[in-house]
């Protein structure tokens, strides 16, 4: 029904058009030249007039407009009939609007337009007349008539077409603009009509003709001048919208972060402001007649998509200046999603490990700062920290090619095990972390962390290589959310290192151990607390040989301690903890206590068992502390040597007090020992710091006895002990190579895995019954596991 109105619509004015010009030029063939020559610059008149629109309301391209050629009809009137100045006028409505929007029907219904107003603007004037107003009132009062038909049939036109038109919330007219433009309209309109007959102003009268031309031109140079005026309004805004467009379709584009939708509706907001539409949609089909669009790539990549700009066919055909910015905008536009692209790709490479296809550590701070920002306090989360045990040593035996292939392949593993919103990345040559998310425990973390464990540990092969991976891993939990949440970072990573640590001291190769912060887990603190405070505390010994008789000589006692929920807990961590809660010398009495107990029973099973030491740090051994404890416990032990090993690193707070206990504790026939030494806190002043009768050598320095580097340092070392007069024990001895190159350079004592891991009471008993005191006793190697770390606050090894 639409279509029909509209079609019909414009037929009725076209046909009136048509018979307005065929009227007109008809009427005109009998007249004078001087008549033609009126017409022609009358037709031009209504030309300029026609296309100087007058908008009626505030809001661009979507309120109503007229154009005023009824100025010309005045003038016109006075030297011809109505009807054929009214076909003039037509005449040139309708050129001026071909030439502007190219299309015949929106010309020839703008032409019939000015008819039918120019013909109720005759009407009204005759009907004026009759009631008595002067001329040039009638004049104005035509005028005024003519603005409201025309406005009328816009309006009525434009609810035809589109009633549905976004304004903003703004009224569709404007009464300010309405006043101005009647006034402005009616005022013209007599002054045109005044000086067709007397003359314009400040120029000579000559004839009626000539005053008509220069009424008529006069028109034209103002109307012109009014064009010109609003080119440049218009000039403005393009380029002001074009700018405006411009910086808001290259926002964020540094970061890549838009859609191509979100990009493609900026772009409309910008052609709209800029062109200067009705309505900018992006659709499959292109323009049709009367609207302009380019093809747009980004929205739909693989489909046909259009941005198409349609404009109201009687409010001014879209210009080549119009094209223009259209094309600007949508350059640039294609321009931001390229760069977007770009950057997008460029930050995906920048935060991705090109080897295992992982986010790399900057992406994983990025990330865990995020995932700690937006959790809710009470969300718990954790990290792990992943490393690959003897990484340097495949890369060396199989080449890097092999290597490369192990740590893919356990990015795989670690992606494939996670869970949907865990996340994993790969911060070093052969370390990894994980990020667990919405926890709910600790005893949940463990968990993820057993099937990481797992699924990391199984055989892999490498070409015809079968390669036994051994990851060691520390955990850190954090309960709520983390004001510095790099800490969480650096306890899992001490974890790990801890579990390092163990191994070089001779810890076991597949024990699993747990070690969280103090202040990220009060529960752990209360599970060491409570195995302190009710004695719940278990030793596990490693034998001390001689590598001159083949021989066991001695015993270290490891502490150990198993929770009914969490397993087993990291020595480091349960030193550290007891530190921390008060009882570390509580605990060291315990283990002192059952360290000297066990070795009362070795010694009634293996007599040359003469020997048991145990950790302590350097001020502890101050008689207010667990000094005198140890001095009476050694007197109840008379055939048992007790020796206390000091760490390294708490020598480095000796004072004179503590030295004169050592030396008054060496006197009353207990040894003193320097533990850790050739660790990266050592020091050559700590050989001559403190007084003692053991040296114990760090597995770091005998890592590599292929080098004669390591050799000579160890030969220097026990040439210092022959003649200061303390014994050496190398630790981390592995295999039976070892154990050979440390006996050909004249090492009297080692420890380590090649001569037995910790083990409980009940196993080392068992083994000093079935094998006695032989240094090395045949056993089943078992493959080695990783290792899970739930870290503290430990110090770096």
């Amino acid at each position: 029904m639409e279509a029909i109105v509209r079609r019909s619509g414009l037929a009725a004015f076209g046909a009136v058009a048509i018979l307005m010009i065929i009227a007109a030029v008809a009427s005109l063939l009998s007249a004078p030249p001087e008549r033609w020559a009126v017409a022609a610059v009358g037709a031009l008149c209504a030309g300029v007039l026609e296309l100087t629109w007058l908008r009626l309301g505030r809001v661009a391209h979507r309120s109503p407009m007229v154009a005023l050629p009824v100025l010309a009809l005045p003038a016109l009137a006075s030297l011809m009939p109505t009807e054929t100045a009214i076909g003039v006028i037509a005449l040139g409505v309708f050129l001026a609007v071909l030439l502007e929007a190219g299309r015949v029907t929106v010309a020839l219904y703008s032409a019939g337009l000015q008819s039918l107003g120019g013909f109720l603007a005759a009407v009204l004037f005759t009907w004026f007349l009759a009631f008595g107003l002067i001329d040039l009132a009638a004049v104005a009062a035509a005028s005024v008539g003519y603005l409201g038909f025309v406005l009328l049939v816009e309006i009525l036109r434009k609810q035809i077409i589109d009633s549905s038109v976004d304004r903003g919330g703004r009224p569709l007219l404007d009464l300010l603009r309405m006043t101005g433009t009647v006034v402005g309209a009616a005022l013209i309109a007599v002054l045109a009509a005044l000086w067709s007959s007397e003359g314009p102003p400040f120029l000579v009268e000559v004839s009626p003709t000539v005053n008509t031309l220069e009424v008529l031109l006069g028109i034209v140079i103002v109307a012109a001048v009014v064009k010109v005026v609003s080119v440049f309004a218009d000039m403005r805004r393009r380029l002001a919208g074009l700018v405006a467009g411009a910086s808001a379709l290259s926002a964020d584009v540094e970061t890549g972060a838009r859609s191509g939708a979100e990009i493609a509706e900026a772009l409309c907001q910008a052609v709209a402001d800029s062109v200067g539409v009705e309505a900018v949609v992006v659709r499959e089909e292109p323009a049709r007649p009367g609207e302009i669009s380019l093809p747009l790539s980004f929205v739909a990549p693989g489909a046909d998509r259009y941005i198409v700009v349609s404009r109201d066919a009687m409010d001014g055909a879209f210009t080549r200046n119009d094209r223009r910015a259209l094309d600007a905008l949508v350059t640039t536009a294609e321009m931001v999603v390229k760069a977007g692209q770009n950057v997008a790709g460029l930050t995906l490479r920048a935060n991705t490990d090109p080897l295992t296809g992982l986010p790399n550590y900057g992406a994983f701070q990025e990330a865990l700062a995020n995932i700690n920002d937006h959790r809710d306090y009470s969300e718990a989360l954790a990290v792990l920290f992943l490393d690959l045990d003897d990484f340097k040593r495949l890369n060396d035996r199989h080449g890097h090619s092999a290597g490369d292939e192990v740590l893919r392949e356990l990015g795989r593993r670690l992606r494939a095990v996670v869970r949907p919103d865990d996340l994993v990345a790969r911060v070093g040559g052969d370390e990894f972390v994980v990020i667990l998310t919405h926890l709910t425990s600790l005893g949940e973390a463990k968990l993820v962390a057993e099937r990481i464990l797992a699924a990391t540990g199984e055989p892999l092969t490498v070409g015809t290589t079968t390669v036994h991976p051994m990851m060691s891993i520390g955990l850190a939990y954090s309960a709520h959310r983390e004001t510095d949440v790099t800490q969480l970072v650096q306890d899992a990573d001490r974890a790990m290192l801890a579990i390092k640590k163990t191994r070089r001291r001779g810890g076991s190769a597949n024990e699993s151990s747990i070690n969280i912060s103090s202040h990220r887990s009060s529960q752990m603190n209360d599970i060491i607390a409570r195995a302190i405070d009710e004695d719940l505390l278990e030793l596990a010994f490693q034998p001390i040989v001689s590598l001159v008789t083949g021989q066991i000589w001695a015993f270290e006692a490891l502490v150990r301690y198993t929770d009914p929920d969490l397993g087993p807990l990291s020595p480091p961590s349960i030193v550290e903890k007891a530190k921390g809660l008060g009882r570390l010398d509580a605990m060291t009495r315990q283990v002192a206590v059952k360290a000297m107990a066990a070795a009362a029973d070795f010694r009634l099973v293996e007599p040359r068992v003469v020997c048991m030491t145990f950790n302590v740090e350097a001020g502890q051994i101050l008689p207010e502390r667990v000094g005198t404890f140890v001095e009476d416990l050694a007197d109840r032990y008379p055939g048992i040597s007790l020796c206390l090993e000091l760490n390294e690193r708490s020598m480095a707070k000796v004072t004179p007090a503590i030295r004169a206990q050592a030396d008054r504790m060496r006197d009353l026939g207990l040894l003193i020992a320097l533990d850790d030494y050739g660790s990266q806190d050592s020091s050559v002043d700590s050989l001559v710091r403190m007084p003692m009768d053991i040296l114990k050598i760090d597995k770091s320095l005998v890592d590599d006895l292929d080098d004669i580097r390591q050799r000579e340092v160890l030969t220097a070392l026990q040439g210092f002990g022959d003649n200061l007069e303390y014994s050496m024990i190398v630790e981390g001895v592995e295999n039976e190579t070892m154990a050979s190159h440390l006996s050909a350079l004249g090492i009297r004592s080692a420890q380590g895995f090649h001569f037995g891991v910790p083990e409980s009471f009940e196993h080392t008993l068992s083994r000093l019954e079935q094998y006695g005191a032989a240094a090395v006793v045949p056993r089943v190697i078992p493959v080695p596991t990783a290792e899970l770390v739930v870290p503290a606050e430990l110090p770096a090894a």
